[in-house]
This record gives C-alpha cells, structure tokens and sequence, in this order.
C-alpha cells in the first residue's frame, strides 16, 4: 500500500511539472476537452435536472408542515450550489470518463505502446495524462455549473409550475440566501475533485498489468477510487469551507 501511495504521488508531481514544461499539446488538451466536458454534458444535465426535481419533491414536503414553502427554492439552491452539483458531477464523469482514462491507458500499458513512447523520447506522462488532468480541472466546474442551472430549472418546474409555489417568493428567496461564495465553493471543489479523478484514473491505467483481466481491474479500481476518493475530499473540503 505504501508503495503504491509513493507511486501516486510522484505522479501527481510528475504531472504537475509537466505541465509548465514545453512542448505544450494543445491538440490533445481540446481533444480531452471534448471527451470529458462536451461528452459528459448529457448525462449531467439529465442527473442535475432530475436531482433537483426531486429535492424539490421531498422539500416542499417536509416545508408544508410549517407552512414555509416559500424556502424551497433557496433550500435546493443551497444544497445544489454547495454539495449536490460538485458531488454529483464527479461521480457521473468518474463513471464515464475516469474509466475511459483507466482503460485507455492501461490498453496501452499491456500492449507496451507507453514502453514505445519511451523509446521514441516521448514523456508518457506529458503526452497522456497532461491532458487528461488540464482537462478535468476545466470541465469539472464547468459542468457543475451546468448542473446548478439544470437542476434550479428542475427545482422550478417541481415548485412553481406543479405544486404552485409563488415564483416571486421562490426566486426572491434564492436571491435573498444564495450568496456567491456558495457558487465558488461549489466549484473549488469541482476542480479538486477533477484533479484527483483524473490522477487517479490515469494512475490505476498506467500502471496496469496482467493482460486483458489487469486492464478490467485497474478500470474497475479507478471508479471505486475515484468515488470514494470525492465524498472523502468532499467532506474535508466542506470542513475547511464552513
């Protein structure tokens, strides 16, 4: 275990100078951008939209008692703003992107394409996980916001147009209790939560073994740990916040 910590960490370093170092891959980060952000996007707004839907259910209500329906939007915005949207979103790329990054690497660690880069003066880190991590620390806030917005929408359609709350209070309470440090936080931890993902995908990719079976496991060892990994900053992150 501990090795396999000392590894990870000096990848992460390795990554972290190699991105301040020339040559600059600019076609291969536009390319990552498209896969994890532009090829996510669907899955996110579908997961944000319903998410808020129904918080929206359970909070209108659990609000009804007390007769403070009014809260609901602000109630959803808060709670998508500073833990739903950031979480949410990384589990749903972890799932589709983190596990492309752990097969596509570890494809290439078993059938010793990585071993040809080296021989051909190719820095395999700067050439594949570089990009992988320039992009994930992008998209990852970009799509959380994204699901912020998808998911209020949601919270309207549930809130004002099913179960008639008046759209006066509902958005003047969201102006009135959202403040823009609920949005940023949301997103610094998007971003953490994207470098790690992407790390830690491309760490269980990279160093693959075994054949057909090794590459299955590391897919399977990057989602674990990259969703485990998110509620664990989360909760740290959420300390260090509020």
């Amino acid at each position: 275990m501990l090795n396999r910590v000392g590894d990870f960490v000096i990848m992460a370093f390795d990554v972290l100078l190699a991105c301040f170092r020339p040559p600059f891959r600019i076609g291969l980060l536009f390319q990552q951008l498209d896969f994890v952000g532009v090829g996510s996007l669907f899955i996110v707004a579908l997961t944000g939209t319903f998410t808020g839907a129904v918080f929206t259910l359970q909070s209108v209500y659990a609000f009804s008692m007390f007769s403070m329906e009014s809260m609901v939007g602000a109630t959803v915005t808060l709670a998508l703003c500073r833990e739903l949207s950031p979480v949410l979103t990384a589990l749903m790329i972890t799932g589709r992107a983190g596990s492309a990054m752990a097969t596509e690497l570890g494809t290439m660690r078993v059938t010793e394409q990585i071993d040809a880069l080296k021989s051909m003066a190719v820095n395999p880190v700067q050439y594949l996980i570089v990009p992988r991590f320039l992009a994930s620390l992008f998209m990852f806030p970009a799509l959380t916001m994204v699901f912020n917005i998808v998911g209020v929408a949601g919270a309207w359609v549930v809130g004002v147009e099913m179960w008639g709350i008046d759209p006066g209070n509902f958005i003047a309470k969201i102006q009135w209790y959202v403040q823009a440090s609920d949005i940023t936080s949301g997103l610094i931890k998007a971003t953490v939560f994207g470098g790690f993902v992407s790390l830690a995908s491309c760490y269980k990719g990279y160093y693959a073994e075994g054949g057909a079976r090794g590459v299955g496991q590391a897919t399977t060892q990057a989602v674990v740990t990259g969703s485990v990994g998110v509620m664990i900053i989360d909760y740290f992150l959420t300390v260090l916040m509020y």
